[in-house]
């Protein structure tokens, strides 16, 4: 591929494609060049280092998963939703696993410019999207972000673990997983509130 092709974006889109590839991990700005056909030092007109390009697969593959969720959710509530978002969920972190390793990654402050935040509409939309999804539940803070932190380990725990092919037993991980999101559903509806503190 031509030089003259190479932009940000078309950077950050081969990085994407590789890490699906060979893993997020192994995305470097040298495995890169050698995918473009050039020198690593073509691709610092485009990106700072290989933290900002990270950080910059990780706004793409979180774009990308919330945009499935959204489709998936719109129109739904309660438990339907909650099916919908999981099931989504689940098949986007198996499908791409280089992508949804980025998105299981803090973002690098120092790699994260206030413009490229300012571009990318994926931190708000998620928190919009999931947030909606729980005070269908009636829950409200704190316990809006307990149940978001329940529901993202039990995702991406059993994600992982499948996608290791660890679940060895017979029963199917299919059935698993749907009583897995039947069991966060009966939580959810009966959640244990926090009690607001009385003054002393």
């Amino acid at each position: 591929m031509a030089r003259a092709g190479i932009t940000a974006d078309r950077l950050v889109t081969a990085a994407a494609e590789l890490a699906d590839e060979v893993g997020f991990d192994n995305v470097t700005l040298s495995a890169l060049a050698r995918r473009f056909g050039v020198r690593d030092a073509s691709l610092y007109s485009h990106v700072r280092n290989l933290r900002e390009l990270r950080a910059r697969l990780a706004l793409l593959a979180g774009g990308e998963l919330i945009d499935r969720i959204a489709d998936a959710v719109a129109g739904r509530a309660g438990k339907d939703a909650l099916t919908a978002f999981a099931d989504a969920y689940r098949a986007y972190a198996l499908a791409h696993p280089g992508r949804y390793a980025a998105t299981q990654t803090r973002l690098d402050e120092d790699a994260v410019t206030p413009e490229l935040l300012a571009g990318s509409p994926t931190p708000r939309r998620t928190a919009d999207i999931t947030y909606g999804m729980l005070r269908g539940y009636g829950l409200d803070e704190p316990d809006l972000t307990d149940a978001v932190r329940l529901l993202r380990s039990t995702f991406h725990g059993y994600c992982v673990l499948e996608a290791a092919g660890a679940f060895a037993h017979p029963r199917a991980v299919q059935a698993s997983w749907d009583k897995a999101v039947d069991a966060l559903h009966a939580a959810l509806e009966h959640w244990p509130r926090e009690t607001p503190r009385q003054p002393d």
